[in-house]
């Protein structure tokens, strides 16, 4: 049964890389998920002042999870893309948020499927999700994240992953992302 929308940008073009995320061609976002293939992407972490997560949940035309939450805005990087072109394109485009400075934090490998870049930023305000891509936000806290993960709740297996380093990186409360 197939529910992805096959105007969902198949065609466009991504960025391939090999095992140490340097670029090594250019593939259709068909190709790369049908054959598998390495790529980028950025996971945006946003963070209110309550110290809780604008949290998606993803809509059922999605190539990748559908339906499920995200814990973190972000997408695959386009052919020529930065990380850091992504990052901010991809919060406007998914989230209207626009106009807040995003710090990088470090790149990971998840499961020799993708190279992922992750951001942080605050941000206290209206959301604009765009309906294509975001059914809902949600704002929650990292513990109430991980109580309903593991209640049984779909979350993005790479966006958990990626939240779990952020907590060690920044050294921080599982309670909220701010610093100690």
């Amino acid at each position: 049964m197939d529910t992805v929308d096959p105007s969902l940008s198949v065609a466009e073009l991504v960025a391939i890389v090999d095992e140490n995320d340097n670029v090594v061609r250019s593939a259709t976002r068909r190709e790369m998920r049908e054959k598998s293939l390495l790529h980028r992407a950025t996971y945006i972490f946003v963070q209110n002042c309550k110290g809780q997560l604008y949290v998606q949940k993803r809509t059922l035309t999605k190539d990748y999870c559908p339906g499920w939450f995200d814990v973190c805005s972000g997408g695959v990087l386009q052919y020529g893309e930065t990380y850091e072109q992504n990052a901010y394109r991809e919060l406007e485009e998914e989230m209207g948020i626009s106009g807040i400075e995003l710090e990088h934090h470090f790149s990971f490998l998840f499961e020799q499927f993708v190279w992922g870049d992750v951001w942080f930023g605050c941000y206290d305000g209206e959301v604009t999700p765009q309906p294509e891509e975001v059914e809902s936000v949600h704002l929650m806290t990292v513990s109430e994240i991980k109580e309903r993960a593991s209640s049984g709740e779909k979350f993005t297996p790479d966006g958990l992953m990626a939240l779990d380093k952020l907590l060690q990186v920044r050294q921080i409360s599982p309670y909220s992302l701010s610093q100690r």
